[in-house]
């Protein structure tokens, strides 16, 4: 594989045939053996995403028990009344480095549906700017309805933050889903739970740790214990359905102190044999100082978002 500048080869947790890509202040890794994935998402060195040791450098094998992979996952829906798709989130992938700073991954066919799915990276050249773009690609005979969702891992403990629709189908705002995989569309106030200036705060473990939203803005943020800010910015399509059950555009899964999961969905794609779709990510990481007292200035967030820090 041909290197470019700000890219190299890698061996990553015991992962073999990474690829990194690079600039002054941003590392991030690209893992192709399990799911093609993000594995590496640093700044300075920091790298932002939550990584289960146990599990890497061991490739999936259909029939072995093996957890879910952790770090920069994406995947597509919907996620109760699609195909089960291993090889497509768990399989082995090919990389490829297309450009400075940029690689893309693929994923083999599914068997099944017939659907392929490419994932195109690209660094900036100086900051932590990383854009992610999901196809999907229906190489099968039959038409497929499938969304983009993004299963992305971060580090636990920290605070999420998701501007709120004030238009939303749901009364509060946001849905819980309970244990018994009910959704509660009017869920109980929580101590870790605030609404404020339009934002949902998750500050600690809540009561049921998923929770999807109908947002308007096209941004998730997430606050680590370590003082780091994520950001992702998408689009979000008003005039589309989404496939979701809820039809939520976005959805976050705040696991214990573990782990924090943060989902952009797509909207909806009817694609007949030989159709593709996208949808792109655009990733940001800073130093921000996580607010002990939980505090957080929402108005300095927004304004980050708009324009940077």
């Amino acid at each position: 594989m041909q290197e470019k500048p700000g890219t190299c080869i890698v061996q990553e947790l015991g992962n073999e045939n990474c690829i990194e890509l690079f600039n002054m202040t941003t590392r991030v890794v690209l893992e192709p053996n399990l799911g093609g994935r993000i594995l590496v998402y640093a700044l300075n060195g920091n790298n932002v995403l939550w990584i289960n040791q146990e599990d890497e450098g061991t490739p999936y094998l259909p029939g072995r028990p093996y957890g879910h992979p952790s770090a920069g996952r994406f995947d597509i829906g919907p996620e109760k009344t699609g195909h089960n798709h291993q090889s497509l989130f768990m399989g082995k992938w090919e990389g490829q480095i297309t450009g400075a700073r940029e690689a893309e991954l693929l994923s083999p066919v599914d068997a099944i549906t017939g659907i392929r799915l490419r994932r195109l990276f690209r660094l900036e050249e100086t900051g932590t700017h990383l854009s992610c773009t999901q196809e999907i690609l229906n190489q099968g005979r039959s038409t497929v309805r499938q969304y983009h969702w993004s299963r992305t891992l971060v580090k636990g403990g920290g605070i999420s933050l998701t501007p709120l629709n004030p238009h939303s189908r749901y009364p509060k705002g946001y849905l819980v889903y309970g244990p018994d995989h009910s959704m509660d569309f009017d869920p109980p106030e929580e101590p870790n739970l605030r609404t404020r200036n339009g934002v949902l705060e998750i500050v600690g473990e809540p009561v049921n740790p998923k929770f999807v939203m109908d947002c308007a803005e096209g941004w998730l943020a997430y606050i680590t214990t370590d003082h780091q800010l994520f950001i992702k910015k998408f689009q979000i399509y008003p005039d589309r359905p989404y496939g979701d059950m809820a039809a939520p555009t976005a959805s976050v899964w705040y696991h214990k102190d573990t782990m924090c999961e943060i989902e952009p969905l797509g909207p909806l794609e009817v694609l007949e044999p030989g159709e593709s779709s996208s949808f792109t990510e655009h990733w940001y990481l800073y130093d921000f100082e996580y607010p002990a007292d939980l505090g957080v200035d929402l108005g300095k967030i927004k304004s980050i978002i708009r324009t940077g820090p």
